[in-house]
């Protein structure tokens, strides 16, 4: 079952899938004209496998897993899922920060993928919200857009919950420590092809680069330095993968000064060549 809310004005879009046979998202790169967010949601006890950026991940029985717009996905057994899918138009994660904490954690985060265990109380009220979403989707009136928007906040405020208390050394992570890494994590996703360097990043957060490398160090994170690097060749992967972009075409869209500085890098981070890299694909596909 497929159930939609759209909204011709402003372009607004939400779906809700429920024991759907088939259930993929093809990411920007294929498919640039459908930008949306996703949760879904592992009813089943058993686990399934999730292909994201075309590497193979086993989602756990009973969990929950964020994927964002720009993420290829396809999932082994849909039918026993059920996942959430907005636009920016339907709801801005970023615009609407303040209220829901969950840009640069829940989505845009450092933990790529994030699967977020639910308890049989957590599944409960994840099972509640399913339920009102499938009725206020029968709802065909001018307050029926404002009804799901909250039922999606909703949502998301409880998954970021639920990710939060499940993370290693959350005790250390105050909201003043926990709003700095999200925020970080959110400027890189937003500048990353500009700006390869942490002290843009610690400027924009006020912050100086020990500081802010400290403090990842603290909550036992990757330095700032590699997310940034990681960021980088994920997108430079994905190019590769799922494009006819040359090394050099990529290499100038992800802000190198030369294809020479490009390739170095990718194979000084990866241990491999960008034409071997391509052909290996290639052989998958």
């Amino acid at each position: 079952m497929k159930l939609g809310y759209e909204n011709t004005t402003d372009g607004a879009r939400l779906f809700i899938t429920v024991g759907e046979h088939q259930m993929k998202g093809e990411g920007m790169l294929r498919n640039p004209t459908e930008h949306m967010n996703t949760l879904v949601v592992n009813k089943s006890p058993g686990s399934q496998r999730v292909t994201i950026d075309a590497i193979p991940y086993t989602m756990p029985g009973h969990s929950l897993l964020p994927l964002v717009s720009n993420q290829p996905y396809a999932f082994e057994d849909p039918v026993s899922l059920v996942s959430w899918h907005f636009n920016r138009e339907f709801y801005c994660i970023v615009d609407h920060d303040a209220e829901v904490s969950c840009a640069g954690f829940l989505f845009f985060g450092i933990h790529h993928p994030m699967f977020i265990r639910l308890s049989p109380e957590d599944l409960a009220g994840i099972r509640l919200i399913e339920q009102l979403f499938l009725e206020d989707m029968q709802e065909k009136d001018r307050m029926q857009g404002e009804m799901l928007r909250t039922l999606l906040k909703r949502l998301i405020i409880k998954s970021t919950r639920m990710a939060r208390a499940q993370m290693a050394n959350g005790q250390l992570l105050t909201v003043d420590r926990f709003d700095v890494i999200r925020l970080f994590n959110l400027l890189v996703e937003q500048n990353f092809r500009q700006e390869h360097e942490v002290s843009f990043y610690a400027a924009a957060l006020h912050k100086s680069p020990k500081t802010l490398s400290n403090l990842f160090r603290l909550c036992s994170h990757p330095s700032p330095s590699t997310l940034i690097q990681q960021r980088i060749l994920l997108e430079a992967k994905r190019y590769l993968y799922y494009t006819s972009k040359s090394a050099k075409e990529i290499g100038y869209e992800l802000g190198f000064e030369s294809p020479a500085h490009f390739s170095r890098f990718f194979k000084l981070k990866t241990g491999t060549t960008l034409s071997a890299f391509k052909n290996r694909q290639a052989l998958e596909i």
